[in-house]
């Protein structure tokens, strides 16, 4: 995508030159549009299950920038050949129950015959043009918050070879059908310096991408890291998602582990998540304040991870 010019507007806030996690556009001045498409092959076999888990992906984007999600428009890959429309149906009824808790008007979509199974949203929501929450805007002395447990890739993983039991399935799927729209709010209250939600590139590769352009460290203490009940265990076993390596190759030499970090919480740390929560950088003193108050709201595996330090070169340490 680099070698395609885009034309410039004035009143594009956050355009294609960001890695960041939408794109936001002034419309007037106290106002501007936030844009964001994700879609994703099935990660549960319950169909309603599996359109509420990808419309919670879709709309998390709008969340972690601190905007609101208004409208959205339904993209569906469906085999046609291989599923009854019953199950299409069952997909679009999920999507459309979290996409009605979040407050979401559906407007449309678009379909098409393929092969493989796929769902997912392009979402329109506002924010104020000067209070878009941008992923790289961490500062020195920063605390990093984390918002929900690490863990749906290698549980997916192992979920596949049929080795999760209701123990774990429970919270692995109560985790992916939840909000970040409560964990938005919150950090809004408390001063958020920047914020990002926990995806494809899991979560070192997403600290990677806050850390942008700063000469900073981000350090993570391994063990306050939330996790998902069975994860370890997954991860122990072997069951590995392919986009972890990738994951480590994104991040590269900027990683610095601990030898005492173990390699299947390390495997955990790089493991690609759906629909995951919120890594939110803010003020050291204000960071307390806030996991209390993600806790009193249901988000109970809310914790401190990390701090920001200045340094002369970009790092990431995992103590």
């Amino acid at each position: 995508m680099q070698s395609i010019s885009v034309p410039s507007d004035g009143n594009v806030i956050v355009g294609m030159g960001a890695s960041d996690d939408a794109g936001v556009y002034r419309i007037s001045e106290s106002s501007a549009l936030v844009q964001t498409v994700d879609f994703i092959t099935p990660i549960v076999d319950d169909p309603y299950l599996y359109g509420r888990i990808a419309a919670c992906n879709s709309l998390s984007d709008v969340y972690a920038m601190g905007g609101i999600p208004l409208t959205a428009l339904n993209i569906v890959c469906f085999p046609m050949g291989k599923f009854t429309l019953d199950v299409l149906s069952e997909v679009l009824k999920g999507g459309l129950a979290a996409m009605a808790e979040a407050g979401v008007q559906l407007l449309g979509g678009h379909s098409v015959d393929d092969p493989e199974m796929k769902y997912g949203l392009a979402v329109t929501g506002v924010v104020h043009p000067d209070r878009a929450v941008r992923n790289d805007a961490i500062r020195h002395g920063d605390a990093i918050v984390l918002t929900k447990p690490l863990g749906t890739g290698v549980i997916a993983t192992a979920l596949k070879a049929g080795t999760i039991d209701e123990a774990v399935m429970t919270p692995f799927v109560r985790s992916m059908s939840t909000l970040n729209r409560t964990a938005s709010e919150r950090m809004l209250r408390h001063g958020v310096h920047a914020c990002t939600d926990v995806t494809g590139f899991g979560c070192i590769g997403h600290l990677r991408e806050m850390l942008g352009g700063n000469s900073m460290e981000i350090i993570i203490d391994s063990k306050s890291v939330p996790l998902l009940p069975g994860a370890r265990n997954a991860a122990a076993g072997g069951f590995v998602p392919g986009g972890m390596y990738k994951n480590r190759d994104f991040v590269g030499g900027l990683c610095s582990p601990d030898k005492a970090v173990s390699q299947d919480l390390l495997d955990i740390l790089f493991d690609p998540q759906t629909s995951g929560g919120l890594l939110i950088a803010l003020a050291e003193d204000a960071a307390g304040g806030l996991v209390s108050d993600l806790r009193a709201s249901g988000i109970t595996d809310a914790a401190i991870i990390g701090r920001v330090n200045n340094c002369k070169e970009q790092r990431i340490t995992i103590k």
